[in-house]
């Protein structure tokens, strides 16, 4: 009776713990012994002990011990290992908290960048199999998890995790399992960005990250071309980034470039995604004072053409920035053709 109220004591503050969404590997042990000394004991015990069939003990244990904790240490485990990739990477929605459980276990990272840095050789010369792709892009969703993770996302950056995935980015081949590879480092770097983390620009910034975008968005698939879009308008909407993109007029009109090339691609190929966040670039580009006089000149006729923006019908807040910016930069008949009543005037500049 003793044991088992130190170790209730015990349980409670490891709930806790996990309702402060801090758990780690740390609770397995103390939750596996308890349950496996109680869950045999009378109904009448169990309760007592909070391991009746509504308490929360027993699905915790379940997901700890037969899923998550198993799996991760399978990562460690070369014969387990890619069968563990698989069905973490599979499974991550449905647990999160397994990005600390990550972190935090023996040598996972590690496990991971093993994953990553292994086929580097397979960059250059292109040889990259579908086989190799997939396992790769298992254990990049797995950092995603991570990298979108509260508790992890920092400690991520400053191990600079995110370097380690540029020479994915950096390759032009159009092959499906090279393409299937920058697409899922983008959703890495994607994840990162999402949060709105000055400290997440601030080392993105410090990287090359914005070129690499660049070239991604020049020559990459539509998805790839919108996560990388994505990725440079999280930036931009930043005062640091966008500081940065306009401190020289070099940097300003490579952004201006590839933002205009897309546009030009779209009259093609239409993609309201893409095109939403084209619009939301141009946009923040023109809160800046020279890279608004610079837009008079270089703003892509296709932003005022009636077909191309025709997809946005049913995108009012897309309608609304497009307005915006073309107001901003002196083609305010254009704007009033999109019938968008409450956009009167230019926005300050920053």
């Amino acid at each position: 009776r003793v044991w088992a109220m130190e170790k209730k004591t015990k349980l409670t503050r490891c709930v806790r713990e996990r309702e402060r969404d801090l758990p780690g590997l740390y609770l397995y042990p103390i939750i596996t012994e308890i349950y496996t000394r109680l869950k045999g004991s009378d109904p009448a015990s169990r309760d007592w002990a909070g391991l009746g069939e509504n308490s929360r003990l027993a699905p915790i244990h379940d997901a700890m011990a037969d899923t998550v904790t198993e799996l991760v240490l399978g990562l460690t485990n070369p014969a387990l290992k890619e069968q563990a990739l698989l069905k973490l990477s599979k499974e991550r929605e449905g647990f999160p908290n397994l990005a600390p459980y990550l972190w935090h276990s023996f040598g996972t990272m590690s496990s991971l960048l093993q994953e990553i840095v292994s086929i580097y050789p397979m960059l250059q010369p292109p040889s990259l199999t579908a086989h190799a792709s997939n396992r790769v892009c298992n254990a990049l969703a797995l950092l995603q998890c991570v990298a979108s993770h509260p508790d992890t996302r920092t400690l991520f950056l400053k191990a600079h995790i995110p370097l380690f995935l540029y020479p994915f980015l950096n390759t032009v081949s159009k092959t499906r399992p090279f393409e299937y590879l920058r697409l899922t480092s983008l959703g890495v770097v994607g994840a990162l960005v999402k949060v709105d983390d000055p400290e997440v620009i601030s080392f993105l910034l410090s990287t090359e990250i914005i070129p690499l975008c660049l070239r991604t968005m020049e020559s990459g698939s539509e998805l790839s071309k919108t996560v990388a879009t994505f990725i440079v308008q999280k930036i931009l909407l930043d005062n640091a980034g966008l500081a940065y993109i306009c401190a020289t007029a070099e940097r300003f009109f490579a952004v201006s470039a590839v933002l205009s090339s897309v546009v030009q691609g779209l009259q093609d190929q239409s993609s309201v995604r893409l095109l939403k966040h084209i619009v939301r670039c141009y946009l923040r580009l023109s809160e800046n004072s020279r890279a608004r006089e610079a837009l008079r000149q270089c703003l892509p006729d296709g932003l005022r053409n009636l077909q191309l923006t025709a997809c946005l019908k049913d995108d009012v807040a897309t309608r609304r920035w497009l307005a915006q910016l073309l107001l901003n930069v002196g083609f305010g008949a254009d704007a009033a053709l999109l019938g968008v009543p409450d956009v009167t005037g230019p926005t300050p500049v920053v």
